[in-house]
């Protein structure tokens, strides 16, 4: 299965909240910090909350 590599790239300051919850979701807590996650429907749709925070690469 792939997995995706998620990186943070910009501060939750002034972010709403719903998209400071969903970076924690996401295992991240500060700027340059990566994770790796499953690559399935629920972790695309975090994506897709906080795109503009986040680069996202798929890793196999």
């Amino acid at each position: 299965m792939a997995q995706l590599k998620i990186t943070q790239i910009k501060s939750v300051i002034s972010e709403k909240q719903n998209q400071r919850d969903t970076l924690r979701s996401l295992g991240l807590k500060r700027i340059g910090q990566t994770v790796l996650r499953p690559d399935d429907s629920a972790n695309r749709g975090y994506v897709r909350t906080v795109a503009h925070l986040v680069t996202v690469e798929e890793v196999k």
